[in-house]
Formats: structure tokens, sequence, C-alpha cells
């Protein structure tokens, strides 16, 4: 059975990594093209700029010593000047020039009641730089402005460091995007990824054609690779799998020097090397691969040579409890948002499979190996993945979930708003606002009066200004393949909503009505986040019905029988309203485009959509 070689720490993985730099290579590439890479050498100025003195303004040329004494009282009129325009040459006899606002011009003569300075309004030779100096350093990272100094200083090309990766995408059930994977297939996505990542570190990337779980098909490419490039990164085969060929393939050509790190995701990581060429191995799934690429690769060309920026790190608040195995760094994806003067974070799926953590997160937390974790409420120090200002434009949703949420993101995503929803169920979302831990919650708790969602925050937000704003009424019913009633549940597979979620509470006030207990109803306990999640466990056949919004059921083509028509709303904090992420929140969900959107998708009513209600 194949075992890890021996699971390190992730500081003695790095020093590992720090005796195996990549070997750089030097570039001369086009000024155009090299933005964000890193210099190999300095560049020094070949001439001067300007070269020759320049007029600053609009004026005349002349000698400063012709006016001396000029005044109100005693004006000059200069017996030797010369018109000169901004950028013009100043002739070497004149050392000055005089603004033609500041002379009275009679024909050829010039008249001025004022003295000028040596050198007033003159760029002298060199005010930009002089020919010798240096424009840039070596080891610095070029930007846009640079580009433009470079060009204005007759730079065409420059050198730059830089390392040429090889990709290594491996496994029998990989296919390539564009094609629909069937059942056991995955599209391949790692080796992009990487592509991605290393091309902003100044790699340049070779991708190699899907390898299928051949070890020696592996072997081949491997060292096809490795003669061709400076780093060679294989993706998957790096766990203890029966066709986990990876480690063996790098022992078998050079050496193993580092298999198994305690990080997670990305335990089963390799490092390993060909000669002098590095090689990774990362693990398959997709979040262990990220994390590989950005715990140890990085570093990696770090350590090679090549500057790399760190993350901006700032403080913030959890809104919810993360435990984790002791003697394990864990890396854990962040939706974080500013709320008032504080930052607070909210935890993601922690699935290394769940690619979309990725997406929707904006920062993460390393949890150090020592710690088993952290309570809701503790303050943190997160590592942002975005700008701060990139930060300073998110907004937290938490709440319950409806399909309307994704078109109001890309309706704010106008007003540089970035939404983060968390979708926890009305009552998760009630509490998330009472700790302050979001900036609005959509709600739509049905009380025993008929009234949606105020009973619910007179009880659990008590004193608490809240305004209410409607999003929409919405029509929710059973989803099944064959028309099925509430009435049809007994007996009958079922896929719920969790625990705390409007959907569920309507759930048992419709089945109380009937006298159906939950007990008659197989799956009742089985739950899933959102509406579109009941919807597809219905159509894959994991369950024969479920309760969701007509949205959902028509978006994948799936009867529906309506059950009950309920108030779908944003409760937000009064105090946040006239935050400007707020204000376009709401003008996303007042706009006339939001209205169209409803009524497109179906099962909305848009007549309510928009109205404020207020608690008290």
């Amino acid at each position: 059975m194949k075992r890890y070689l021996s699971v390190i720490p992730l500081e003695e993985a790095l020093t590992f990594l720090k005796h195996i730099p990549i070997p750089l290579c030097v570039d001369t590439v086009p000024i155009e093209e090299s933005s964000g890479r890193i210099t190999a050498s300095p560049v020094f100025a070949t001439y001067s700029v300007p070269e020759v003195h320049l007029a600053a303004m609009d004026g005349i040329a002349i000698r400063s010593e012709d006016t001396i004494g000029a005044s109100e009282q005693s004006p000059i009129r200069l017996q030797d000047a010369r018109r000169v325009n901004t950028g013009n040459v100043v002739p070497p006899e004149y050392d000055a020039v005089i603004m033609i606002e500041d002379v009275w011009v009679d024909g050829e003569t010039f008249t001025i009641r004022k003295p000028a300075s040596p050198w007033q309004h003159v760029r002298p030779a060199g005010e930009d730089i002089a020919e010798s100096e240096m424009i840039l350093p070596s080891l610095h990272r070029i930007r846009p402005s640079d580009i433009g100094a470079l060009a204005a200083y007759g730079i065409t090309e420059i050198p730059v460091f830089g390392f040429r990766a090889g990709l290594i995408p491996t496994g029998s059930e990989l296919v390539a995007p564009g094609i629909r994977p069937g059942p056991g297939q995955v599209v391949e996505s790692n080796t992009r990824m990487a592509a991605s990542w290393l091309s902003a570190l100044g790699g340049t990337c070779t991708r190699y054609p899907l390898t299928p779980d051949r070890s020696d098909v592996i072997r081949d490419v491997l060292a096809k690779a490795a003669g061709e490039n400076d780093l060679v990164i294989i993706s998957a085969g790096s766990s203890a799998g029966t066709k986990d060929y990876t480690a063996d393939v790098i022992a078998g050509l050079g050496e193993v020097l580092v298999h198994g790190v305690a990080i997670k995701p990305g335990k089963p990581v390799i490092i390993g090397k060909l000669g002098k060429i590095p090689v990774i191995g990362l693990p398959g799934y997709p979040l262990s691969a990220l994390t590989v690429l950005r715990e140890l690769v990085t570093p990696l060309v770090r350590f090679s040579g090549i500057p790399v920026p760190e993350p901006g790190i700032i403080p913030a608040r959890l809104t919810s409890t993360l435990h984790s195995d002791a003697g394990t760094d864990e890396f854990v994806l962040l939706s974080a948002g500013r709320i008032g003067s504080s930052w607070v974070a909210t935890p993601l799926s922690r699935g290394a499979g769940i690619q979309m953590s990725a997406v929707r997160s904006n920062a993460y937390l390393r949890i150090i190996s020592p710690l088993e974790g952290y309570e809701a409420g503790e303050n943190v120090l997160i590592s942002l993945t975005v700008t701060d200002h990139e930060a300073e434009e998110a907004i937290l949703v938490t709440g319950s979930h409806d399909p309307v949420l994704d078109h109001l993101s890309e309706l704010v995503r106008h007003e540089r708003v970035d939404l983060h929803s968390s979708h926890v169920g009305s009552m998760g979302g009630l509490i998330a606002l009472k700790r302050n831990d979001c900036h609005a919650a959509p709600v739509h708790l049905l009380a025993p009066n008929g009234d949606y969602n105020i009973p619910f925050l007179e009880k659990y937000l008590p004193r608490q200004e809240i305004d209410l704003v409607c999003v929409a009424g919405r029509e929710q019913g059973i989803v099944s393949r064959e028309g099925l009633s509430i009435d049809d549940l007994p007996g009958r597979s079922f896929i719920n909503r969790q625990k705390g979620s409007g959907t569920r509470v309507l759930l048992d006030h419709e089945l109380h009505l009937r006298g159906i207990p939950k007990e008659d109803i197989p799956g009742y306990e089985r739950e899933a986040t959102t509406h579109i999640g009941v919807a597809l466990a219905v159509k894959t056949g994991e369950a024969e019905a479920g309760l969701c919004v007509y949205s959902a059921a028509r978006a994948l083509g799936l009867p529906f029988v309506p059950v009950a028509k309920e108030r779908y709303e944003i409760a937000i904090r009064r105090e946040h309203m006239e935050d400007s992420r707020i204000s376009a929140l709401l003008g996303a969900i007042r706009s006339p485009r939001f209205r169209e959107i409803l009524r497109e998708l179906g099962g909305y009513d848009d007549s309510i959509t928009g109205v404020l209600r207020q608690v008290p």
C-alpha cells in the first residue's frame, strides 16, 4: 500500500524549497509586453530629456540681466528678445522666458514692467532625466507608468527575469474545457489556473497534452518537460490511490524530497527535483491545488529571486466558529466586508473540490498548526486576495436564498459594489443581523398571525431599528418530476431546506394544517441550502420532491405545484441605510431592469417590490 513518505510541517517544506530555486532566465521583451515583469538589470538613459533648454510657457525668450530694474514706474523696452511657444528650444544666448501675458507687445518691440529671474519658465536640459542616469533598478516590478517613461526616453526593449514552466495534467478521467463531462469525467482546470498564476509571477507557461494514468506515459512527458523548462508542475496523481503514479515517476527520474505537507487543503503535495529543475506535484482537488500554488509555489518563485507582492493583512471578526485539526495549518477561504468601522469575515465551504468558494472569496485565514480553530466572534488576522479598495466594495448579504440574488449581484456591480451572499436560512440571517455580522439579511418567515418577518424581528431583535425592503412577492410550491402536490408527499422521498430557513417554516406550517406527520415523509431531515439545490436533487433523481420557489423549478424544467405566496424581504439596520453600498442595493431592487428580471424568471409579484416597512 502506498504511503506518504513523511508529512512535514509547512515551514519545513519551505526550507526544502529554498534549496531548489528555479533557474531563472533573462528575456529581452518589448516594453509594451513588460508590465508586471521584473527587471533583470538596471536601465540607464542614453540621452537627456530634454536634450536642450525648452520654453515652459508661451512668451518671449530674454536675458535676465536685461530686465533688472523693470517696474510699473520704470518699464523697460527690450532690445533683444525672441518669441517662443511652450516646448520651443530656448536659444543659448537667452536664460529666461517671460509669459506673453506679462509683456506689452508693439509690433516687434516688447515692453516689461517687472524683472525676470535666471531660468524663469525654462525647462533646463536634463530636467526630467540626464544622460547616464538610472531609469529603473534591477529587481523592479514594471508598472504601466514606467512603460510611458521608458518610451519617452527611447527605450524599446528591456531585460526581465523569467522562467519557463511546464504544466502536465494527468488523469484518464480528464476532458478538455468546452466538453461536457460524462459520468466519472472531470474537466481539466488545475493547469489552466496554474498557468495564469505563474504568468502573473513572471513565468512563461507551456501546457502539455492531457496525460492518461499510465506511469510510462507520465514518465516520458515529465522527462520532456524537465528538458524544456525551468520548473515543472504535475497536476494530480500525488495522493496514495492505485492510479497515483506521480511520486514514483519523479523518484525514478530524479528525487522526491517531500511527499506530504501538513496543510489543509493540499496535504498530498510533492516536492521533488530532476537535476536542478524543481518539480511540484499538485493534488487533484482544485482548492488543494490553489493552496499549494499560493503557499508553496509562490514562495519558491520568491526564493528564486523574483520579488512577489505580499497580500494585504487586516484584522476581522469571524462570524462563525471554525474547528481545525491541531498539527495542520489549515487555510479557510472567506467573504470579508467592512461593517461600520470594523471588518467581519464569513467562512466559505471548506470542501477541497468546491471551486466556487475560491470564486466567491476575497480573503483567507490561516489557522496555524498548534490551534484547534477559532470561536465565532473572535478577532483574527486575514489575508486579502483582492486590493484594499476592492475589499471595501464588498456587501455581505446573509440569510434566505433566492435565485434573484444572483441578478441583484450583477446589477450592483455596475455601481462598484461586490455582493457576497451566504445562504444560512432566514433565522440564520436574523442571527447574523443581530450580531452585526452582515449588512443585509434576506428573510421570509411566516408568523402564526399570517404576517411575514416583522413578528420575528420584534421577537429576536427587540428595540432594534430595522428597515425591511421588499424584494418581491414569490410563489413557493412542490417541485417534482411527476407533478406531485403537498398532499402526495407521504411515502415519497423528499429533499428539505435547512433548519431555520423560511421554506422549512412554511413546509412545517402547511404540513400541520393538513395533519401530515413529518415522520411520514422519507428524507424530511435531508437538507439543501438553496432552492436550486432542491430542484437539482429532484432533477437528478436523488429525491422525488422538494419545496422551492417557482423560478428554480422553471430554470431546471421541472413541474411545479403552488403551495403558498410569500413576502421575500431584506432586513437592514437603519443605521446602515445611508451606506453607499446599501443605497446601490436598494437602487437595484427598485430599478425597472430588476422588475423586468422578475417577470422573465416567473413566479414573482413585483407590485410590492421596493416597498419599505420599518420596525418598530
